[in-house]
């Protein structure tokens, strides 16, 4: 069921102050234009990799749910780990099988990258939060 790793989300209270952050320590060149996902309460931009991207997630609003991340972790840190997989109805009941509990009450919601998207408990999932998404039909 799991395909290749898409991204690593990472939570922080300043886009802006990542990205630079990621230019200049570690030489990243390539960045997705900075846009808001209103309905999710975050602000996204990706940091694009040879392999991979980083999701650099900040708060969009009162109602974030990236403001309790931050409560915790003040300074940002790694909050998700995003899976690509074929078919995200299939991923969620066979997760629902296995006896995960997955957010939303297992409802997918287009994510980032314009595809459907399920989060798994941590709980379920070594304390690691899980993102499932369906492969991009066109890439990405």
């Amino acid at each position: 069921m799991i395909g290749k790793l898409n991204h690593v989300g990472v939570a922080t209270p300043s886009i802006d102050a990542s990205a630079k952050m990621y230019r200049d320590m570690l030489g990243a060149t390539s960045f997705s234009e900075k846009f808001v996902m209103e309905e999710q309460g975050v602000w996204v931009q990706f940091v694009n990799l040879p392999n991979s991207q980083i999701e650099l997630i900040e708060p969009y609003g009162e109602t974030s749910p990236i403001h309790a991340f931050l409560a915790k972790n003040p300074k940002g840190g790694q909050h998700h780990v995003c899976f690509e997989v074929p078919d995200i109805i299939a991923a969620r009941d066979a997760m629902q099988a296995k006896g995960a509990a997955v957010l939303n009450n297992g409802v997918p919601r287009i994510g980032a990258h314009g595809v459907p998207v399920i989060f798994v408990h941590p709980k379920d999932m070594g304390g690691v939060l899980v993102e499932l998404m369906e492969t991009p039909k066109a890439g990405h």
